[in-house]
C-alpha cells in the first residue's frame, strides 16, 4: 500500500510539472510569431524520460553490441540469423550480407539484408552448410506459445539440435539465452544454468562466454565471465560463442 501511494504521489507531481511546463511554453510562443502549432489536445506526456541517466534494456543493448563485435572478428562472407533482434540484423547488414529468418517474417527492405520464414525446429537449410550463424534470446521462447508456435516442452532442445545440424564444420554459432536458476516462466521464456547450455553443446568448442549481469544497477557486460559469477545470477544473459569442430 505504501509503495502504491508513493507511485501515485510521484505521478501527481509529474502531472503538475507537465501542466506548468506546457503553460511556460505557451507563454513563450505568445511573444513570437508562431512557427509551430501548440494545442493541448495534441499533448503526449512522457513522464518517465526525465532521468539522470539514459535508461535501456541491458540484455538487448549489450548482447547486440557483443554479437556485432564477434561477427566482426569472424568476418564472414555471409551471416545467417535465426530470430534474433531486428536491431542486430539491420545494423549488422551495414557491414556484412545478412539473412534473417523468423517464424513471423519481418517485412524489412534494406540493402545487404534478406528476410524470410523459418521454423527453427525444422530448418530448411542443408546440414553443415552455414559458416556464421546466430540465434540470440530466441531458444528460451520456443514451444511456449508466445509467438504462435505449438506448445512443446522440448521445443528448445529441438531448436538447438537444428542449429547444430546446419552449422558448418569449423563454423561459428553465437548463442544467447537467459542464465540463472533453471525454470520456465510461462509463457514468456525459460532460464537455463550455465552447465545446462554447455551440456547441450558438449561436442562443440566454447570459444568465448560472456555475461550480462542482473545486478541492481541494471547489468554490465563481463567478457570471459567465470562460472562463479554466473551462479550468482537470477536472470542474467549468457552470451556463448561456439565453434563446431566435428561434423555431427
Amino acid at each position: 500500500m505504501l509503495q502504491y501511494l508513493k507511485q501515485k504521489y510521484g505521478l501527481l507531481k509529474k502531472e503538475k510539472t507537465f501542466r506548468k511546463e506546457f503553460v511556460n511554453l505557451r507563454n513563450q510562443i505568445k511573444l513570437t510569431t508562431p512557427r509551430l502549432l501548440l494545442d493541448w489536445n495534441d499533448k503526449m506526456p512522457c513522464y518517465w524520460d526525465n532521468t539522470n541517466n539514459t535508461l535501456y534494456d541491458h540484455h538487448y543493448v549489450l548482447h547486440i553490441a557483443w554479437a556485432i563485435r564477434k561477427v566482426k572478428e569472424i568476418n564472414p562472407a555471409l551471416h545467417v540469423d535465426i530470430s534474433s533482434s531486428l536491431y542486430f540484423c539491420t545494423n549488422l547488414s551495414a557491414f556484412f550480407p545478412v539473412e534473417f529468418y523468423d517464424y513471423r517474417p519481418a517485412n524489412l527492405f534494406l540493402t545487404n539484408l534478406k528476410t524470410a520464414f523459418a521454423d527453427i525446429t525444422k530448418l530448411q537449410f542443408d546440414s553443415n552448410s552455414i559458416k556464421s550463424l546466430s540465434s540470440m534470446h530466441t531458444i528460451e521462447h520456443i514451444g511456449l506459445g508466445r509467438y504462435g508456435e505449438p506448445i512443446d516442452y522440448d521445443g528448445d532442445l529441438k531448436a538447438i539440435s537444428e542449429l547444430k545440424r546446419v552449422t558448418a564444420k569449423d563454423g561459428n554459432l553465437l548463442f544467447v539465452v537467459p542464465i540463472g536458476k533453471p525454470k520456465i516462466v510461462f509463457n514468456a521464456h525459460r532460464i537455463y544454468s550455465y552447465k545446462q547450455i554447455l551440456s547441450y553443446f558438449n561436442d562443440w568448442k566454447l570459444k568465448e562466454f560472456s555475461l550480462i549481469t542482473d545486478d541492481d544497477k541494471g547489468g554490465k557486460l563481463i567478457i570471459d565471465a567465470t562460472e562463479d559469477i554466473v551462479n550468482e545470477q537470477k536472470y542474467g544473459c549468457g552470451c556463448f560463442w561456439f565453434i563446431k569442430e566435428e561434423i555431427c
